[in-house]
């Protein structure tokens, strides 16, 4: 909701202008990121209120807001690459973690680990909703030519951290689908299985608001309510879990 009616739209703006100067979009990748970095630095250097609270927090939205700004420069300017992707993940997951431990210290790390969790579970529920509709899920890359060294250390990140995520959370809400319809889910059941409300509610935890609710824990002067927060969110998605579960057992019962 935040990225549709805010940031999206101002992100949207500065489309044209930067296509015009040919900004490469993997730049502003790194602007963004160094960005959320400093804002971290400041929140963990500390001091005056308008230096340790209120600074981090603008940064934190100029951050989204060119975080929404890259990809659609990339694909406005036809310039999506496997490379610009890998990146733009990874680079957010730089910030998460300097964020986290920047206001918990040593328990950012695990934080960190969760908070990737929780925004795993929205990348699979997003995916698992399109495929259940037979829908794009992401575009293939406009561009080929990615320098290969590059590429390649980017997909070694990824798959040593990102992807056992998303195969052991996949699994799971796999074999919770099959546990309750059995082997082999018809399409109508794994529709049942992932309504647009499922998605809306992860979608609606997603980095956009998580940087949203921190700048706004930042000028309330109560950082630690935002890493307090996370536990909290990932109950909110096991409760969603469960009533996906029991829509899909509604709905088989409903046509037997």
């Amino acid at each position: 909701m935040l990225n549709e009616r805010i940031y999206r739209p101002l992100a949207q703006r500065l489309v044209d202008p930067l296509a015009r100067l040919d900004v490469n979009p993997a730049h502003v990748v790194l602007v963004h990121t160094a960005l959320g970095v400093a804002a971290a630095w400041l929140i963990r250097r500390g001091g005056p209120w308008w230096r340790s609270r209120l600074a981090p927090a603008l940064l934190l939205q100029v951050k989204t807001v060119l975080d929404n700004l890259d990809g659609q420069l990339a694909r406005a300017t036809g310039q999506t690459t496997e490379t610009g992707r890998y990146l733009d993940t990874e680079m957010d997951l730089v910030v998460d973690l300097a964020l986290n431990v920047a206001i918990a210290g040593r328990a950012g790390l695990p934080l960190t680990v969760l908070q990737s969790l929780i925004l795993t579970t929205d990348f699979l529920w997003e995916r698992e909703h399109r495929a259940a509709r037979g829908e794009v899920f992401r575009e293939a890359a406009a561009q080929a030519g990615d320098n290969p060294h590059v590429l390649a250390g980017l997909k070694a990140v990824y798959a040593a951290y990102f992807l056992p995520q998303e195969r052991i959370l996949g699994r799971w809400f796999e074999v919770r689908l099959r546990e309750v319809v059995g082997d082999s889910p018809s399409p109508e059941e794994r529709r049942a299985y992932t309504p647009l409300p499922v998605t809306a509610i992860a979608a609606n935890l997603g980095l956009t608001t998580q940087l949203a609710f921190l700048g706004l824990c930042l000028l309330g002067n109560w950082p630690q309510l935002y890493t307090r927060s996370l536990p909290v969110q990932a109950a909110l998605l096991l409760g969603v879990q469960r009533w996906r579960e029991g829509q899909v057992k509604r709905e088989t019962v409903s046509r037997t």
